[in-house]
């Protein structure tokens, strides 16, 4: 790297929600004392990512780049990161480290902020996304589907080196976005838990809730074209295909303690979801559809003292004690890697759910074409 901060990038930037992303410079945020600057090698690609770049849950910051699943080699610190009062596991992060960044890059990180100050900092009222954000300077926080990133340490996160870097990619959005409310929760021992929507999310809901012993395992999907990917690969226990079987709400009803639902459908059954827990069961919704979920009534929360809640992402705690699970674990999600150049091929299979069960960019494969 050059002695002063590049005051442009290279990526893959949007500019509309129809055009093909263009490689093309970007201005990314000015560096700060607290900032690290990453050489990006890896960027899985998130259902988050698709739904921006079509303004699918509101008109998107254009021009922008998107990608938060994102793996790289520290290549510059600014010089208050190794005092970094916000976040001390931040501070020895160093030039030369494998890191990773997901979805969220800052909050308010204020005493007064009741969610920062607990360690919440995914429930800060002024979050600041890792893209399609702006920074409380006004300048706009640019994605990992590009050559560089930048942007606050503390929501940095140094990779175990058990992980591939292409593997471990998806943990930083996908993975803790079903561990967060494993964890919450309590999965482990003792608990069955179901996993509502086999793809990006949920093979890895299955893959931690295994992980984390629960007794059982149960995966929940229209069809049963992923029962042996779920059951015989990725150690599920049980199956329920909810198009195929006859009355499986009744059959399979209060047998669940809890319930990780990753689909963004509006047309889900939640309320026959809702039957299969337990008495005080909980139900934890973390796809977000664009369009309202399907109404409830009074009756399927009342009958059983079930819980309906969601789940945004994880702290950097829990991606903390993800990552190190994962290493330890070695939980791996089912990744197709694919080149950074092919982006918008990607994007467009990763569009038609062709992915089993996630592409990650890479930066190394190939020569960057610049279209």
């Amino acid at each position: 790297m050059s002695s002063s901060p590049s005051k442009t990038f290279h990526g893959w930037v949007a500019r509309d929600a129809t055009s093909p992303l263009s490689f093309t410079t970007f201005e990314p945020k000015p560096f700060t004392e607290t900032d690290i600057e990453v050489k990006v090698s890896h960027c899985g690609i998130c259902g988050t990512d698709i739904h921006t770049l079509r303004s699918g849950w509101g008109p998107a910051d254009y021009p922008c780049v998107v990608g938060h699943e994102i793996i790289g080699t520290v290549v510059r610190i600014g010089s208050g990161v190794p005092t970094l009062a916000s976040s001390p596991a931040s501070r020895s992060i160093k030039v030369g480290d494998r890191v990773g960044i997901g979805a969220q890059s800052m909050s308010c990180l204020r005493a007064d902020c009741d969610a920062c100050a607990d360690g919440r900092e995914n429930y800060c009222p002024r979050i600041i996304g890792t893209y399609n954000s702006r920074y409380a300077d006004k300048s706009k926080a640019y994605g990992g589907f590009a050559e560089f990133w930048r942007g606050p340490a503390h929501f940095a996160f140094k990779i175990p080196d058990a992980l591939p870097s292409a593997a471990a990619a998806p943990l930083l959005c996908g993975g803790v976005t079903v561990f967060a409310p494993l964890r919450k929760y309590a999965a482990g021992p003792g608990k069955a838990v179901g996993i509502v929507g086999i793809g990006g999310l949920g093979h890895m809901g299955i893959l931690f809730a295994k992980a984390m012993g629960c007794d059982r395992v149960v995966a929940i999907s229209r069809t049963s074209s992923k029962r042996r990917d779920a059951v015989e690969g990725l150690g599920a226990d049980a199956f329920i295909a909810t198009d195929e079987e006859k009355k499986w709400a009744r059959t399979h009803a209060r047998s669940l303690d809890l319930i990780i639902c990753t689909v963004d459908a509006p047309d889900m059954p939640l309320a026959q979801y809702l039957r299969l827990l337990k008495v005080d069961g909980t139900f934890v919704q973390v796809g977000a559809p664009e369009s309202p979920l399907p109404p409830l009534t009074a009756w399927s929360l009342i009958q059983k003292g079930v819980k309906v809640t969601g789940s945004n992402i994880g702290s950097p705690d829990d991606i903390r004690v993800m990552l190190q699970l994962a290493a330890e674990k070695k939980v791996l999600p089912w990744i197709q890697e694919r080149p950074m150049h092919g982006i918008n091929a990607a994007l467009a299979d990763m569009d038609a759910n062709k992915a089993r069960y996630r592409y990650v960019l890479s930066n190394e494969m190939g020569a960057q074409s610049k279209l």
